[in-house]
């Protein structure tokens, strides 16, 4: 019995191990198929992936060199600019992109000189700190009244030393003459801008008969009165028939909530606050350019010296006769709130004496 057995192992050990299965054959055969089958899914998946890649790429020089070369400047990135640290000043330096600019000189008719008093007032004491030097600047004649009616196109966008904000150059259509506005975020060169500031303007009467609206457009100067509940609004007026006062900063905008034919027109602006304004002043539609100001990076303290801005010492590190935190042993503030040279309260403290008619709502205070 032990012998069979033996006889019977070795036999299968000595068998060619090639031969197999009609089971095991087919097995391994369906293996080695579906495994081709995922090889060329993969690889199409990873040729498709990669064109739809350089589809993108393509799209975007196309559509960089296209803009360009039809409408002109090409729109502004919604990416930074940043620098190679090739210097401690270049390393933060973060800064708004201005290709869409442009790149010549401004209307010199339109620019006058600043002249700076560094912060001195006429017997020469200083009334404004941190002030002084800088880069001689050319501040650019803005029309904040807006009372040129008719249609006026946008020649070009351009930067203002004395602003925040993007400025557009426009030219009237029939009478040719030439103004600076506050650019509205997303408005273009080419772009037909209107003021419906005076009545006479606002029926708008077609051959057939038909009376229009007025045009709600970006960029469109209109009285409080003739602005739709819940439009979004910048460059607005204090008083009847006097210039913009509110919301002309870089990004800001604020939010029309009730108006009527008479009275006051209330609005909430940036900061929180609601407010009344005079229904008949001016206000223009949409936001004020350049909205990522706010995000930018100087990079470097000479960047600052560059704008006029001088230093700010801390009160801490001055003597006790300079400044209310002044003087002590170390880092103390003498138990004293935050305040001013003069003991003014500089954080959360109440200074207004007669509270604002006008105001609605304060805004909110930390």
């Amino acid at each position: 019995m032990l012998s069979a057995l033996r006889s019977l192992r070795a036999a299968v050990s000595s068998a060619p191990r090639s031969i197999a299965t009609p089971t095991t054959t087919l097995s391994r055969t369906w293996i080695q198929q579906q495994s081709q089958q995922n090889m060329v899914k993969n690889g199409l998946a990873f040729r498709q992936l990669h064109a739809i890649q350089q589809q993108k790429t393509y799209a975007t020089a196309s559509t960089s060199t296209s803009s360009t070369s039809m409408t002109g400047p090409a729109l502004p990135s919604t990416q930074f600019k940043t620098f190679k640290p090739v210097s401690p000043g270049r390393r933060w330096l973060k800064r708004v992109p201005r290709d869409h600019l442009w790149k010549g000189k401004p209307i010199r008719s339109l620019t006058v000189a600043k002249r700076s008093s560094a912060g001195r007032n006429n017997t020469g004491r200083i009334t404004v700190r941190h002030r002084g030097g800088g880069h001689k600047r050319r501040l650019r004649l803005m029309d904040w009244y807006r009372r040129t009616s008719g249609a006026q196109v946008v020649e070009r966008l351009e930067y203002d030393p004395g602003r925040t904000a993007w400025i557009a150059l426009l030219r009237h259509q029939q009478t040719g003459k030439l103004s600076y506005i506050l650019a509205p975020h997303d408005v273009q060169p080419g772009s037909v801008l209107y003021s419906f500031l005076d009545k006479s303007s606002w029926n708008q009467t077609s051959k057939n008969g038909i009376t229009t609206t007025l045009p709600i457009d970006k960029g469109n100067c209109l009285p409080l009165s003739r602005i739709p509940t819940g439009t979004i609004i910048h460059a607005i007026g204090m008083r009847r028939g006097g210039p913009a006062q509110i919301a002309r900063s870089a990004g800001t905008y604020a939010q029309l909530l009730s108006t009527g034919e008479s009275g006051h027109a209330i609005v909430r602006l940036s900061s929180g606050e609601v407010r009344k304004f005079p229904v008949d002043v001016c206000a223009t539609i949409g936001v004020v350019s350049n909205p990522g100001n706010m995000h930018e990076s100087l990079g470097k303290a000479g960047r600052n010296r560059w704008k006029g801005i001088r230093p700010t010492v801390r009160g801490v590190a001055m003597n006790a006769c300079d400044h209310p935190h002044g003087g002590g042993k170390g880092k103390t503030k003498g138990g004293k709130d935050p305040r001013s040279p003069w003991g003014t309260l500089a954080k959360g403290g109440k200074t207004r004496k007669h509270p604002n008619k006008m105001v609605v709502r304060e805004r909110p205070r930390r």
